[in-house]
């Protein structure tokens, strides 16, 4: 069970990500949507928990190195071939909003220039990735327990002094934006744009644990335990929507509203998680294409660094709602694709 509840630690790791720590994609997804985000909660949390079983436990039966390998194995060539380029506009698109939430933070938070944020996270992700400094994302990955523990208080706090009640923020919640035009369909699209997101990391980590019962109770976990954060967060915005509604980071507005010291602390962990996501994104969108550690490489990191700030001038919250629907609705193939593999029992026969 220890080694389960490492693995589901992992993957939750892998799928919060720093769009969830800043509360835009939960606003947008769920609250949005009012008394019927919960329903999309319930959803999602099923979904996650399901998904996160086969992609660990697929992982595990294929011992897999790399996703290539998985995601050609349960889909074919043709499929497979548009998944892969799906995973790798993923990560290319994702990069940008990553940059985009940095300018968001100094701006929300310290009334400085968006571009300045911005800049200064893309010259440390390019340079963290020249330097190779491992140590410093082992350092930064170890933040997210500390998200956990504040998006819990963060959302005991929001219980305990709601202004309105929530019938009086029904109509407020549902005045917001929102990335879909459904609650089932915006369920179903944050599944699948976060198991994109999350599939190449979760599959080589699956891999990594020869017991496949042992990776699957780990993904299972870890989808349900990502559910339960999904909720909290989803009441923590619903409690205060009427204040934190406007706010490109919804949670650091709220983190903010409790105590300006809470709001930098909560700046300084969205900025170190939007930092970790980043580097991982660059790095794995980088070495899809060129060999790591030549220079050819090192340029590719310069110019697609410098592409993600150009097009992270389209603003946060827009990108959010723009971009994340659509990798969502991509996702779809490799979420397919993985239900068939489960149904299937793709793999069985790889270790022979």
């Amino acid at each position: 069970m220890k080694k389960s509840l490492k693995i589901a630690s992992a993957f939750i790791g892998i799928v919060v990500g720093a769009g969830f720590a800043s509360g835009q994609e939960i606003l947008q997804y769920f609250t949005s949507f009012g008394y019927w985000g919960f329903g999309a909660v319930l959803v999602a949390t099923a979904l996650f928990g399901y998904l996160g079983m086969v992609l660990m436990g697929l992982g595990s039966r294929m011992q897999t190195i790399s996703h290539e390998d998985a995601v050609y194995a349960i889909s074919g060539r043709v499929l497979g071939k548009i998944i892969d380029y799906t995973l790798i506009l993923t990560l290319f698109g994702i990069l940008v909003v990553m940059v985009a939430g940095a300018g968001s933070i100094f701006s929300q938070q310290f009334d400085l220039t968006p571009a300045f944020g911005r800049t200064i996270m893309i010259i440390l992700v390019i340079l963290t990735i020249m330097l190779n400094v491992k140590k410093v994302i082992t350092i930064i990955s170890s933040i997210t327990p500390f998200l956990v523990l504040m998006v819990v208080g963060i959302t005991v706090y929001s219980l305990t002094t709601m202004d309105s009640s929530f019938a009086e923020l029904e109509p407020v919640a549902r005045e917001q934006l929102s990335s879909t035009p459904h609650w089932l369909l915006s369920a179903i699209n944050y599944v699948s744009l976060a198991i994109a997101l999350g599939a190449s990391m979760s599959l080589v980590m699956g891999g990594a644990e020869k017991d496949e019962k042992i990776a699957a109770r780990g993904g299972l976990i870890g989808g349900l335990g990502f559910g339960f954060l999904i909720l909290l967060s989803y009441l923590a915005i619903f409690a205060k929507v009427d204040v934190v509604g406007s706010s490109d980071l919804p949670m650091l507005a709220l983190a903010d509203n409790i105590s300006p010291i809470l709001g930098v602390i909560m700046a300084i962990v969205i900025f170190a998680m939007i930092y970790n996501t980043a580097v991982s994104l660059l790095l794995s969108f980088s070495a899809r294409f060129v060999e790591m550690g030549t220079s050819r490489f090192r340029i590719f990191v310069i110019i697609s660094g410098a592409a993600a700030f150009l097009l992270s001038f389209l603003g946060f919250t827009a990108l959010v709602n723009w971009f994340y629907p659509v990798v969502g609705y991509l996702g779809l193939l490799l979420v397919g694709a993985l239900v068939v593999a489960d149904i299937r029992k793709t793999g069985k026969t790889a270790k022979k």
